[in-house]
């Protein structure tokens, strides 16, 4: 089993930054592609970047330019760097592997406001 801590949201203005941490726990963590997922408020969750184990990265459309994906596999770490946020990017966001095969963490909520 591997458990994942989502850490770094918070509430940032239009055009603005964040970067998102999931610390994950199990030796084996660098085995998997990760992901990380966003459900905003009466949407279903939805993946918007994955990074494979070699570190091959693919983005949804709808962040594509803005966002970045990264893992340190020392460190049991994945990050998504955010840039230029929108309105439309509130939600709460989850890591996982890229195929759900593990539990989700509490996730970490991401509020663009101004």
């Amino acid at each position: 089993q591997v458990q994942f801590v989502e850490s770094g949201g918070g509430l940032v203005q239009p055009g603005g930054s964040l970067r998102l941490s999931c610390a994950a726990s199990g030796r084996i963590f660098r085995l998997y592609a990760m992901g990380w997922y966003r459900q905003a408020p009466g949407k279903q969750r939805d993946l918007v970047a994955r990074i494979a184990s070699g570190g091959s990265t693919n983005y949804a459309d709808s962040v594509k330019g803005r966002f970045t994906i990264s893992r340190d596999n020392a460190k049991n770490t994945v990050y998504m760097q955010m840039n230029s946020l929108k309105p439309e990017d509130t939600a709460v966001y989850y890591c996982n592997t890229d195929r759900v095969l593990f539990t989700w963490g509490q996730g970490t909520q991401v509020t663009v406001s101004s």
